[in-house]
């Protein structure tokens, strides 16, 4: 007996929606109009026939037997889909639509399309390099590149302004032609783009003299990109409909890969700015107040007294912009400077205070 389970890859306790998932990946990859191998299509098929009705896999699961798939010769009866000869129906899979599953395997794991209109033009990866300051508190970033964009005579529409449209009369203005084909499972019918018209389902009377009735041409193209606040060094940006241009359908997205500067000061560790700052040994132990640059402009900091290398002096909300009001803090960590060389008379107070215990 054939162990339907193992054939699909799931437990015995495996969901509807798992078998389901299950059957869809292996009919993606075993289909024979794709090049797969027929016999293991077949028996996922077999195996989904009977596990995606709950009667037929209560059976099996009882008697090793659904009742319905039939047997052929040692091989799966192919009139269970009602006949690869003439078509195919849903019979045995009930709550599944196998149109679903195989338009979805002929348009490329994509989904079904509604027609072949849906063109969709090429992407672009550009790289950004930005200030530190930019990374942090976001920016509006302006630059140009040269790409396949919309005519920006006739706005892509390929015809001479002011001209007419035509309808297609190959495609009736649908921008495709459905046509009948015959494959594995027997008679099918798909769409094609209309090759009179590209799938505009129109036809400029008189062409665009600028781009020759392409609707796109290669050209140079000005680029507004928000650069968020917080953005970290390679994080990508995506600009939706950045990308480049195809003739009668939607233009691809840009994604812009950010690099930013490093600063003189701060390194950032998520949402905190983290400095080295170098103190007297005289201000350590006394305390004062240093002079700070922050990204806010010039603050003052306290230095408390008996402040020790390695301590940690925090400035609130003067750090990275998080969630919709909060920032991060700024990190001082303290080194303490000590002196290399001394004069005769701080040497002598050095060795008073080592005296006292200090």
């Amino acid at each position: 007996m054939k162990d339907y389970y193992k054939i699909l890859g799931v437990d015995k306790k495996a969901s509807p929606d798992e078998i389901k998932k299950a059957f869809r990946k292996l009919a993606h990859k075993y289909h024979p109009d794709k090049g797969g191998d027929e016999k293991k299509f077949k028996e996922a098929s077999e195996a989904y026939q009977t596990l995606s009705d709950e009667k037929k896999r209560a059976e099996y699961d009882a008697y090793g037997s659904s009742g319905g798939a039939r047997q052929q010769q040692g091989g799966f009866d192919s009139s269970g889909f009602g006949g690869f000869s003439g078509g195919f129906s849903n019979q045995g899979f009930e709550g599944f639509d196998l149109n679903d599953i195989f338009s979805d395997i002929f348009s490329g794991g994509r989904g079904r399309r509604s027609s072949p209109q849906s063109h969709l033009g090429r992407d672009i990866s550009v790289n950004l390099r930005v200030t530190f300051r930019e990374a942090v508190f976001g920016s509006e970033q302006k630059f140009s590149i040269t790409k396949v964009a919309f005519c920006d005579t006739c706005s892509g529409t390929g015809a001479k302004p002011g001209s007419k449209q035509n309808t297609c009369a190959e495609c009736k203005g649908q921008g495709y032609i459905n046509e009948t084909v015959q494959s594995f499972l027997g008679t099918m019918t798909q769409s094609r783009e209309c090759r009179k018209c590209g799938g505009a389902g129109h036809i400029p009377e008189e062409k665009c003299a600028h781009c020759k009735g392409d609707g796109v041409l290669r050209r140079e193209v000005p680029i507004t990109l928000t650069i968020p606040s917080g953005i970290e060094n390679g994080e990508t940006v995506r600009l939706k409909g950045g990308g480049e241009a195809i003739k009668n359908g939607t233009p691809g997205d840009l994604y812009a890969t950010i690099s930013v500067e490093p600063h003189t000061i701060f390194r950032r560790e998520r949402e905190n700015l983290v400095m080295n700052l170098k103190v007297k040994l005289t201000d350590a132990v006394l305390g004062t107040e240093y002079p700070l640059e922050t990204l806010d402009g010039q603050i003052k900091l306290t230095i408390p007294r008996g402040v020790s290398s390695g301590d940690i002096l925090r400035v609130k909300g003067k750090g990275v912009p998080f969630g919709q009001k909060h920032r991060g803090d700024i990190l001082i960590k303290i080194e303490v400077k000590t002196p290399g060389k001394l004069s005769g008379k701080s040497e002598k107070l050095f060795k008073e205070l080592r005296e006292e215990g200090l």
